[in-house]
């Protein structure tokens, strides 16, 4: 207890945080066979490193952030910290799994529709989605440009806190970052959630392939809410869970156009001995690509095709308006709204190896919050029969992290639930 006592003060003294590869200064962008040195300093890890902190490595990720799985195509699988043999989550995979595996007590990923909360989940961390532009993406490559946000891993929520208080703010280099001051996120920790209202979101607990383990541990820290003093409120949001097939026709739409840079001209991968552009181009992108990338080009390139942009792009964004609107509503007559992060626990590899339909089904809850560009968080709330972590989720309104901060760390304090954790090898 007295060494990692020791061992986040160190941490908090000197902010060292191992980082996610893709805002990594210099770090290696990584897709299917190619690798090319990205030249841009993201702004996240610039404000890291001029508060003293240390990038101490890249980490394993799902190729371009796409997947939520952990399975990267040129580096091999990132397994679950708790137990190997289960996907890590993704597709921030490896910032979750070190974070929990004590290599690092600090690290930062992307969210695009969960990225950063399912591997927090999976591994038995805390992962924070912040407001869409509260944290700068100057440096992070880009996926869903719309969707994207960087936020930050640790085992506790005042570390997640301190780190953030460092990355958010605003960034003249990302005209779609806010020019919001940054409040004092630390401060608001300890305050009392007496008096708070809590929703229920009635449709995550209605979703189809609900894991009752997974609903029985995060309804129970609903009551340790309660038992703290907030009134727990039951809320519809209609269109929650709509959020999945609209984020799979926006996300890959705007993954077709920000890959299309990839075509083995001005940097990555090249195919060799190409007899002209049109072959350079075509070999590049179908040799270094892999599988899922594909699938999500080829999704996205097809809903923006002329003939059908509108019935499917245009009606997404139609009903990505709706589901703001419900979470408009919901926060009119509740403070923060309460999900589970993922249907289920970690699954095993090849699970879903051929039905990346199935796979899909585990941003079911994550989604929403990145189409109405709220702040989120995942932080554990047990455990299921096999010993694999579960992750329950909390939303708040726009801006609104110091409320999310503050209710989240009144649960850690009052659940202790790491003190009840089970023996895992690879957790110290």
């Amino acid at each position: 207890a007295r060494a990692r006592a020791r061992e986040r003060e160190r941490v908090r003294a000197a902010l060292r945080a191992r980082v996610r590869e893709v805002v990594a200064l210099l770090a290696a962008e990584r897709y299917g066979a190619g690798v090319v040195a990205h030249p841009t300093a993201a702004t996240a890890l610039a404000r890291l490193e001029a508060a003293g902190a240390q990038a101490i490595g890249a980490l394993n990720m799902a190729e371009f952030a796409l997947g939520a799985t952990g399975h990267n195509a040129a580096f091999g699988d990132c397994r679950n910290a708790w137990q190997p043999e289960f996907v890590a989550g993704g597709s921030s995979s490896g910032s979750g799994a070190a974070v929990a595996c004590g290599a690092t007590a600090l690290s930062i990923g992307s969210d695009t529709g969960g990225s950063v909360r399912i591997p927090a989940a999976a591994n038995g961390v805390l992962g924070l989605k912040p407001t869409y532009g509260r944290v700068s993406r100057y440096g992070l490559v880009a996926f869903a440009s719309s969707l994207d946000q960087v936020g930050p891993f640790a085992t506790n929520v005042a570390d997640a806190a301190e780190l953030l208080q460092v990355i958010a703010g605003e960034d003249p280099r990302d005209s779609t970052c806010l020019k919001a001051p940054v409040p004092n996120y630390t401060a608001a920790l300890q305050q009392p959630v007496a008096g708070l209202k809590v929703g229920i979101v009635r449709e995550c607990f209605e979703a189809e392939g609900l894991d009752p383990e997974v609903k029985a541990s995060v309804m129970a820290a609903a009551a340790q809410l309660e038992a703290l003093g907030c009134e727990l409120v039951d809320v519809g949001c209609p269109r929650f869970n709509d959020g999945i097939a609209t984020y799979y026709v926006i996300a890959p739409s705007e993954a077709s156009a920000n890959l299309a840079r990839y075509d083995g001209v001005k940097y990555g991968y090249r195919a060799a001995d190409a007899a002209g552009l049109a072959e350079m181009t075509s070999r590049s992108r179908a040799e270094g690509f892999g599988d899922e990338v594909k699938r999500r080009i080829l999704i996205g390139t097809y809903a923006l095709s002329a003939g059908y942009v509108d019935a499917y792009y245009k009606k997404a964004q139609q009903v990505r308006t709706l589901i703001r609107r419900d979470f408009d509503r919901a926060f009119g007559s509740v403070d923060v709204l309460l999900t589970p992060t993922s249907p289920t626990t970690a699954f095993g590899f090849g699970a879903h190896s051929e039905d990346p339909l199935a796979m899909y089904l585990a941003d079911l809850l994550t989604i929403p919050a990145n189409m109405a560009g709220l702040p989120a968080i995942s932080l554990p709330c047990g455990f299921d029969g096999a010993g694999l972590p579960i992750g329950v989720q909390l939303i708040t309104g726009v801006l609104q992290e110091e409320r999310l901060l503050q209710v989240a760390w009144n649960y850690e304090q009052a659940a202790r639930v790491m003190e009840k954790r089970p023996v895992a090898a690879l957790v110290p």
